[in-house]
């Protein structure tokens, strides 16, 4: 994942955030290269000038993405239902990290960018401590240009998880992290090898949890759940082996892991209100289990992404 949320895993919330793996998301597809590092400032000189698009004069609507699955199918998903909607729309798929796409939509040459709205936020202010989608949101206003803007967030989240399987959720009646107190002292929690230092406090802290034993299971977290090797494990939401391995996700009540909901980024120069409509249609029908199970086509089947976004758009009465 070269980072969209940056190694994927890597980019993280400011103080509070400094535990936070808020600015990772993609576990799915293996890359994510919309974080980067640091301040987007200056990002935009590097980027290359470009003459800017848009429909907002009834020119092209150029839809971009980074280069990993997840986000090029949200890519096709929004060029799809833009064209819908009769807008000249052309695809700029794959581009890279988070520095040249920012730039590249403060330059026009990009109109629509499909982000994650705590991940943006931790790379334009990375001492926020925003968690909340209403808080996140209200600070990335803020925080992004004028030339910048967000449209509606969708319910669709990429972000950290504890999840269990179907199995120990049924057994223990575990919906969210606050029901894992009873039995966290017999249970071993998996992750990256980070994840301890940067969560442990906080799960102490927000709902009485102490583990058994934290094990340092990587990017096999969903197969060592599914084995039984650890009983709960960071699983980004998205992932398909959710789906795969018939996972549960446990809703986090106190928010210790930050609001990652795709968000799309626009030039407001090149969005007029057909477009803008059409945007938020999607957002309005994009939950993550949606995205999960239209991973799983993309990530496992190996389904190409521009007919899993076809078909998705259709079944939602956008396409």
């Amino acid at each position: 994942m070269s980072t969209l949320h940056g190694t994927r895993r890597a980019a993280i919330l400011g103080t509070l955030a400094a535990l936070a793996l808020g600015a990772t998301a993609c576990g799915s597809s293996g890359g994510d290269p919309l974080s980067g590092g640091s301040s987007a400032a200056g990002s935009a000189a590097a980027a290359p000038s470009g003459s800017g698009t848009g429909a907002g004069d009834g020119s092209t609507v150029v839809v971009g993405s980074a280069n990993f699955p997840e986000n090029v199918l949200l890519g096709s998903i929004y060029s799809q239902a833009l064209k819908a909607k009769g807008v000249k729309v052309e695809e700029k798929f794959n581009i890279g990290s988070r520095e040249v796409l920012y730039g590249q939509l403060q330059s026009g040459n990009l109109t629509v960018l499909p982000e994650y709205n705590g991940a943006l936020l931790t790379y334009l202010d990375a001492k926020s401590t925003a968690v909340t989608k209403e808080d996140v949101n209200a600070e990335l206003a803020k925080a992004l240009p004028s030339s910048l803007g967000i449209l509606d967030s969708s319910p669709a989240e990429d972000k950290d998880s504890l999840s269990v399987t179907q199995e120990t959720a049924d057994k223990y009646g575990l919906k969210s992290i606050a029901d894992l107190a009873a039995k966290a002292g017999e249970f071993t929690i998996g992750g990256p090898p980070e994840f301890k230092s940067r969560r442990e406090q906080q799960f102490k802290d927000a709902y009485g949890l102490t583990f058994k034993e934290w094990k340092p299971t990587a990017d096999t977290t969903a197969n060592a759940l599914k084995d039984g090797t650890v009983q709960v494990g960071n699983v980004f939401t998205t992932d398909p082996k959710i789906v795969q391995f018939k996972l549960v996700s446990l809703a986090d009540p106190k928010s210790v892991f930050s609001a990652q909901n795709v968000t799309p980024l626009v030039n407001k120069a090149g969005v007029n209100a057909t477009a803008t409509a059409a945007l938020n249609a999607v957002s309005a029908k994009l939950d993550t289990a949606g995205l999960t199970a239209l991973m799983k086509r993309v990530a496992v089947d190996k389904e190409d992404p521009s007919a899993v976004a076809k078909d998705w758009l259709k079944s939602n009465g956008l396409g």
